[in-house]
């Protein structure tokens, strides 16, 4: 979604805008800046997909880069509990605390330190 995200604001005009139908109250509110938050979604985007590459492949830094992606969003989650979105903070908190606890578990990250999928349970 980053990446539909960030296409739509840098490339106007494509037949991916319909995608903001969704949610249009999020569109008005980033096409003002245009490329400028268009990149970052680009880059954040790209970030996603190594991430999930490495996941797949069950690589030590895919499993890194995994914690870090979601503990930011526990980090963006709390800032929108604190701004006033208390259900959408509140919800996306719980959703991605039992992500990463689940990620730090120890057999889950010794499986991609060994590449060993079968001790992940």
């Amino acid at each position: 979604m980053a990446l539909l995200a960030g296409t739509t604001l840098v490339w106007r005009g494509t037949i991916l805008d319909g995608a903001w139908v969704v949610n249009a109250v999020a569109y008005a509110r980033r096409a003002r800046l245009g490329k400028t938050i268009g990149i970052p979604f680009l880059l954040l985007g790209a970030i996603l997909v190594i991430a999930g590459i490495g996941w797949l492949r069950r690589r030590l830094w895919g499993w890194r880069l995994a914690v870090a992606v979601i503990a930011t969003q526990i980090l963006g989650d709390l800032v929108n509990a604190f701004m006033g979105d208390v259900v959408r903070g509140g919800v996306g908190f719980v959703i991605a605390g039992a992500l990463l606890f689940y990620l730090l578990r120890p057999e889950v990250r010794s499986a991609f330190a060994s590449g060993d999928t079968s001790r992940i349970g």
